[in-house]
């Protein structure tokens, strides 16, 4: 493992902040590492300043009020799992967590980590997506907020700004009349994504009232299918109208080919994946 580095556990969201601006691009925030470790331990990643968060106290609750879930960035993955409300009001979220990488290191990966790896095939990103969450940035300038949809710029780039690191995310609750739900597809049970879908719907009698659809690991980023969702929305909740869809869908996608799928594959893929979703979506508010 790379050892040429000073490690700071700062107890304070201002201490930390101040060694970002102090350190600018040669610091590295450090949370739970299951990414950050192994880059480490490969040489991938050099760090020269290492600055573990997990001791700040307001970075790991979970909280609810006012119709709004806020997460902070070191909250792991095993603690969204396991939190009430979100399994009651952001039941996405949770099916998310219960796919993601094995036990092990659900225990130790954080949402904020994984959003800031920003991996295309990351599990928690499209939930976030369909639910419109909003990320807050914080640095020693103070606080900015960033849509989630304007997070990402690239593959393993965020929209960042040197010496900011990510605060928390916070999620408005969904209409009580809208359905969520996320699939994921991959080679084994502890694997990356070969492509995962969340869809979110809102109806009114029997019609697409609202229509999110999010897909990973078929772009340079984790995606909207904005075209699938304008054709749906005001048309009724057909198998016709959501096979027109997840064609649609499918179209959006720009997929590569790696050690994990081709690039038609994960087409097709999406294709199923998204008009099982929209179906799932449907059933869980009472649509037909």
């Amino acid at each position: 493992m790379w050892a040429g580095f000073e490690y700071f556990k700062p107890a304070t969201l201002k201490e930390a902040c101040l060694l970002l601006a102090k350190y600018k691009s040669e610091a590295t925030v450090f949370a739970g590492g299951t990414d950050l470790l192994v880059s480490m331990r490969t040489g991938g990643t050099k760090p020269r300043y290492l600055i573990d968060i997990k001791a700040i106290p307001e970075l790991s609750r979970i909280k609810y009020e006012n119709e709004q879930l806020t997460i902070g960035a070191a909250v792991t993955i095993n603690a969204l799992a396991q939190s009430d409300v979100i399994g009651k009001k952001f039941d996405i979220i949770t099916e998310a967590t219960k796919v993601f990488a094995s036990v092990q290191i659900r225990n130790r990966a954080t949402i904020g980590g994984n959003l800031c790896r920003a991996s295309p095939s990351s599990d928690m990103v499209p939930p976030l997506l369909v639910l419109d969450a909003m990320l807050t940035a914080i640095s020693d300038k103070g606080e900015r907020d960033i849509p989630i949809k304007d997070f990402f710029i690239g593959p393993e780039r965020t929209s960042l700004e040197q010496g900011e690191m990510l605060k928390e995310i916070r999620v408005p609750t969904p209409p009580q009349n809208m359905g969520a739900t996320f699939l994921k597809v991959r080679r084994t049970g502890v694997d990356l994504a070969v492509v995962n879908v969340a869809v979110a719907v809102e109806l009114s009698e029997n019609k697409f009232k609202d229509v999110k659809i999010s897909l990973g690991a078929v772009a340079p980023t984790p995606m909207r299918a904005l075209k699938a969702e304008a054709l749906l929305k005001g048309e009724a909740c057909t198998d016709e109208n959501i096979e027109r869809a997840a064609e649609m869908a499918s179209s959006e996608t720009s997929p590569i080919t790696d050690v994990r799928s081709t690039a038609e594959y994960r087409r097709e893929v999406s294709r199923v994946l998204v008009k099982r979703a929209l179906k799932n979506a449907i059933q869980k508010v009472g649509g037909r």
